[in-house]
């Protein structure tokens, strides 16, 4: 079973979701919150979970900084994002903070679910509208600014903005014209230069070092 902890400000959508979530044969809500201080405060306490479902915009403590804590804190438990908000800042900001997925609060039962499978499985998992932007922003740098850090090559670098821009090997291998296997073989460099052992500690690095 999945373990989640449900925060989010409104009562209503706490509510909600906890419900929703309950129809997912392998989820189970433990703890909802008000706010990222009362989630911290669950986890202290010993509440267990995998994965919290983070709102981002909270009272007394918001959820990036919640989000930035939780990584620090409690490694073994991951953060989705589920939020009105996609705009660049805001998904920036929860990427950096340590997120493992970014949702708006369209989506639903089924999308909401496989993201928190891929969290605890540590892949990350975008909204289809998330998903744009973060190529777009990807489009939109200019080569110039992308030096490569920690002896990467371009093209390691590049295939790692990629994947913080939330691409799969598939998507990755037709954008650049390069077979899968080849991709694979960059992305097995890439993390063994930078240190990263899953895709979603690869798109924090992408977003650290600006390589999206």
């Amino acid at each position: 079973m999945i373990r989640v902890i449900v925060a989010d400000d409104q009562q209503a959508v706490r509510e909600g979701l906890t419900a929703l979530l309950g129809m997912a044969a392998d989820v189970v809500v433990t703890g909802s919150a008000a706010n990222g201080r009362q989630v911290l405060d669950l986890l202290a306490a010993g509440t267990e979970a995998d994965v919290v479902l983070m709102d981002l915009r909270m009272p007394v403590l918001d959820g990036v900084e919640a989000t930035t804590r939780i990584t620090a804190e409690h490694p073994g438990t991951a953060v989705v994002v589920l939020t009105t908000y996609a705009d660049d800042d805001s998904i920036a900001g929860a990427l950096r903070a340590g997120a493992r997925g970014y949702l708006t609060k369209d989506a639903g039962r089924a999308e909401i679910a496989s993201a928190l499978r891929c969290a605890v499985t540590g892949q990350s998992a975008f909204d289809p509208a998330v998903t744009r932007k973060l190529v777009e922003a990807f489009d939109a740098t200019p080569p110039a600014s992308r030096v490569p850090p920690d002896r990467l090559t371009a093209r390691e670098a590049e295939v790692l903005g990629l994947i913080g821009g939330g691409l799969t090997n598939a998507e990755i291998a037709a954008k650049l014209f390069i077979g899968e296997t080849t991709v694979k073989t960059h992305i097995n460099n890439a993390f063994a230069k930078i240190g990263v052992r899953n895709r979603a500690e690869a798109v924090r690095y992408a977003y650290r070092h600006d390589l999206r």
